[in-house]
């Protein structure tokens, strides 16, 4: 992460000075300044790859259609939000259309944005006016095959694909429970990542949360009850990683770690908390369990690991509490899709730095080192030493990752 991109993080711990003060209740900016932290406005709208003004936007977001341009939402007349009504952002967020009534893209995520109350809505108006205004001239065209380059085809995908409605409490559960339950799934969007989609790009509602393909990354199960893809992880450990980035399993790297940066590591104990009791209360069934891979496998796995590995993650696959990450039980180890895994191996990965935890961590790549081969038994022995049951990779496999990040 760069340098503006950390520094961005900063950004989100004070209030600005509203432009518009004798329009603005101080209460209601900071109430939105807030709500801006937990629904990570900030790095989606900042081009960070280039060090872009803070939400000016220009950040290219991959989708499984194209490339999404994020707009700008600073106060500026012209290139921004400067002309925008309090009634305009509530129909951007809850009912996915611009101020002009053109439809938006779900890249935005306005199917989960329409479970916030307008109440909630209008505090995050009110502290986007606070921003300083910036020109954005040269925002690029999105990069869309026809026919979705028609924004009124977006119709069609919202009758299928989104329910507008405001969170309505479960009055079944405990208040912490739906507090959990409103952050996840409105403004902290959990399922846009890690939720699969269909072939329509629309998430797939009976899998919520079971782990989802995103710009090259799988993100991996977060259910939290029995069989779930953190059921190993206790109540802290989900507050410890949301809150510091790091915990006894893990810690928060890639877009997972800007999640961290920008948004859970400013919220409160009381909702990191709630977060925690929401998604531990997600069962799953079990696992399915595969046959382990040929004994030559494991056997050259196993060495390749311990020659690589085992110095920072053991000889058991049970890493360096909040250093090195868990093998054994890990769910990016073990998920159905092994982007994730051989994706970090080939390129290495860095834990971004947080308040708690300022010392960046990284794993080293090892691109130039182990052939697809090498890789492929690695990571069949990793999904199935310790207890760990996954389904073997194949050369071809890592071959197809490799090929795709050397064309990036």
């Amino acid at each position: 992460m760069t340098r503006r991109a950390i520094s961005l993080a900063a950004l989100l711990t004070g209030v600005a000075m509203p432009l518009f003060a004798q329009d603005l209740s101080w209460s209601e900016v900071e109430r939105g300044r807030y709500l801006a932290i937990a629904s990570n406005c900030v790095s989606c709208h900042t081009d960070l790859a280039n060090d872009g003004p803070p939400w000016s936007g220009g950040r290219e977001m991959e989708t499984p259609f194209g490339v999404i341009i994020t707009p700008n939402i600073t106060p500026d007349e012209e290139t921004g939000i400067g002309l925008w009504t309090r009634d305009d952002l509530w129909t951007a967020m809850h009912e996915g259309r611009r101020r002009d009534g053109a439809y938006m893209y779900p890249a935005f995520p306005y199917t989960h944005f329409t479970r916030m109350p307008r109440a909630d809505v209008d505090a995050i108006y009110a502290y986007l006016r606070t921003l300083p205004p910036v020109r954005a001239d040269h925002v690029p065209e999105d990069e869309l095959p026809l026919p979705l380059q028609l924004r009124a085809s977006i119709a069609g995908w919202n009758l299928l694909h989104f329910e507008p409605g405001v969170f309505v409490p479960d009055p079944a559960q405990s208040d912490e429970w739906n507090r959990g339950a409103y952050l996840v799934t409105g403004p902290g969007h959990c399922g846009a990542c890690h939720t699969p989609r269909n072939i329509l790009g629309g998430e797939q509602e009976d899998e919520f949360l079971r782990g989802g393909v995103l710009e090259g990354w799988h993100a991996p199960n977060i259910r939290g009850g029995e069989n779930g893809g953190i059921a190993h992880w206790s109540h802290e450990d989900i507050v410890s990683f949301l809150g510091t980035g790091r915990n006894e399993h893990t810690a928060a790297m890639q877009r997972m770690g800007e999640v961290v940066s920008f948004s859970t590591q400013h919220l409160s104990d009381e909702d990191l908390s709630a977060i925690a009791t929401y998604l531990r209360s997600l069962d799953d069934p079990p696992r399915q369990q595969y046959n382990p891979p040929a004994e030559a496998v494991m056997n050259a796995g196993a060495a390749i690991y311990f020659d690589n590995c085992a110095a920072c993650h053991h000889a058991d696959g049970s890493g360096e509490p909040y250093m090195f990450a868990r093998l054994d039980g890990s769910n990016k180890v073990q998920a159905d899709d092994p982007t994730t895994v051989i994706r970090i191996i080939l390129e290495g990965a860095q834990a971004i730095p947080t308040d708690a935890h300022p010392g960046p961590l990284g794993m080293p790549a090892f691109d130039w080192k182990l052939s697809d081969d090498n890789i492929a038994d690695l990571v069949s022995y990793l999904r199935n030493a310790w207890g760990n049951s996954g389904e073997s990779v194949s050369a071809s496999d890592v071959a197809d990752i490799r090929e795709r990040l050397a064309n990036d």
